[in-house]
C-alpha cells in the first residue's frame, strides 16, 4: 500500500484570484513582507500496488484524468509507503 500526495497548482501564466484576495487580506493583517500568494489545492490517495513506480504510474493517471486540468494547472506526485 503507497500514500500518494499531490500538489495541484495554477500555472504561473494563469491570474489566480484567491491568492490575489488572500495577498491583499495578509497586507490589511500587518503582513507587509508576504511579497505574493498562489492557491492550490493537495490531494492524498491510498493506492494499492506492486511498486513504487506502479503506484506513481496510477496516481499520476488519475491527476491526467480527473484531478488536475493540465490546460491550466500543473501537479506534482509524491509517492510514500503506507
Amino acid at each position: 500500500m503507497y500514500k500518494a500526495t499531490v500538489n495541484v497548482t495554477l500555472r504561473e501564466s494563469i491570474l489566480d484570484p484567491k491568492g490575489k484576495a488572500a495577498h491583499h487580506a495578509l497586507k490589511d493583517l500587518g503582513l507587509p513582507e508576504v511579497n505574493s500568494v498562489r492557491i492550490g489545492k493537495l490531494i492524498e490517495m491510498n493506492i494499492d500496488a506492486d511498486s513504487k513506480d506502479e503506484a506513481f504510474e496510477i496516481a499520476e493517471t488519475a491527476c491526467t484524468k480527473l484531478l488536475a486540468n493540465e490546460v491550466m494547472e500543473d501537479f506534482e506526485i509524491e509517492i510514500h509507503e503506507n
